[in-house]
């Protein structure tokens, strides 16, 4: 059964910061909430928690109804972005810190605490306190608290945030190893779209309060419904151009770029009228020096050893990027014929939807 919210709202007084949001995680799932700071993913999760009441719908754990269940009966844990561990107890103390106000049996306090610290890998830092360890073994020490309540779903609110780059990636791993290990339902709130990838088996985009895609990360990322969603989804963000329709040529559409007196084809079956306004997307993958192309003259480049970022200024002023691999000759100062293959063009409609 899973995760079911249906039709969620949640006012702040007047004002309203999720708009009758409605999903479903089955149980198992490493779902991530993605977007923008201010799209209500974290106030989401908190009500899911129990930490923020809902004005309206319902939200039910694995068949039961907690939309009015208080927090401690809810079956959750909780991860946030701050470790919260008492700097006055062990890593051992600490991890078994709920089980101890539960009165739960001291031998019983220890096997769990010690199959937590043995999926972490903390065996040997049980003894230490909060300030001996680095930021990466202090929110495994915080994953591990959550971990020895044996919740139905762990809630993680951008945990990763505190650590350097480095750290980050790491984490990133043990979460995902840690999520097939135990198999529990996960819930990830992030706003860096390089995570929601990398961990999710289910990304749901927000964008105030609303949720504008959810799926499988590859499919969000090959079949974005709309133009947020693919700006959103991938690194370095999808380009955009305006444009107009010129007419077909049998199944591609033709498209003129405005300011750059350039045309595109594009695979899109949806019938428009000539004259109708568009916006291209263009993926940095997708681009690449062709015959007929839109000029672009190379400002920088980012050469990262095996991918490159190249980033180019159009004749109109705007800038765009285009990846490529493998090539190690310089394009510093050179104006480049720019283009992509019709059926790797996206079109958005004014209004910001997908045209197939």
């Amino acid at each position: 059964m899973g995760i079911i919210l249906t039709n969620v709202r949640k006012n702040f007084g007047e004002v309203g910061v999720i708009h009758g949001v409605s999903m479903e995680i089955p149980t198992g799932d490493f779902a991530v909430f993605v977007g923008p700071s201010g799209c209500g993913k974290s106030t989401l999760l908190r009500m899911i928690a129990g930490l923020e009441d809902t004005t309206g719908g319902s939200i039910s754990i694995e068949g039961r109804d907690v939309t009015d269940v208080e927090p401690a009966k809810r079956e959750v844990a909780m991860v946030f972005q701050s470790y919260a561990l008492y700097p006055h107890l062990t890593v051992f103390e600490n991890m078994g810190f709920s089980l101890s106000l539960k009165k739960t049996p001291k031998a019983r306090i220890k096997e769990m605490v010690h199959e937590a610290a043995r999926i972490l890998h903390l065996e040997e830092h049980l003894d230490k306190r909060p300030s001996e360890l680095s930021g990466g073994q202090r929110q495994r020490v915080a994953i591990g608290r959550a971990i020895v309540r044996q919740p139905k779903v762990f809630l993680f609110d951008e945990p990763l945030s505190n650590l350097d780059a480095e750290l980050r990636v790491q984490m990133r791993l043990e979460l995902a190893r840690l999520h097939k290990q135990i198999g529990a339902t996960m819930i990830y709130v992030t706003h860096d779209q390089v995570e929601a990838m990398t961990l999710a088996d289910r990304i749901f985009v927000l964008k105030d309060g609303v949720v504008k895609q959810s799926g499988k990360p590859l499919e969000l990322y090959d079949n974005p419904d709309n133009q947020f969603v693919g700006g959103f989804i991938g690194s370095p963000a999808m380009n955009f151009l305006p444009g107009r329709v010129l007419g077909r040529e049998g199944e591609l559409l033709r498209i003129g770029l405005d300011g750059l007196d350039r045309e595109l084809l594009a695979k899109v079956t949806t019938g428009l009228s000539d004259g109708t306004s568009v916006r291209v997307g263009l993926r940095p993958e997708h681009l690449r020096p062709m015959d007929g192309g839109f000029n672009a003259t190379v400002e920088m480049a980012e050469d990262l050893g095996g991918v490159s970022f190249v980033h180019a200024r159009l004749v109109d002023g705007r800038m765009i990027v285009m990846e490529t691999r493998g090539r190690r000759e310089s394009f510093d100062g050179k104006t480049l014929p720019l283009g992509a293959n019709a059926d790797e063009v996206f079109v958005f409609a004014e209004d910001g939807s997908r045209l197939h």
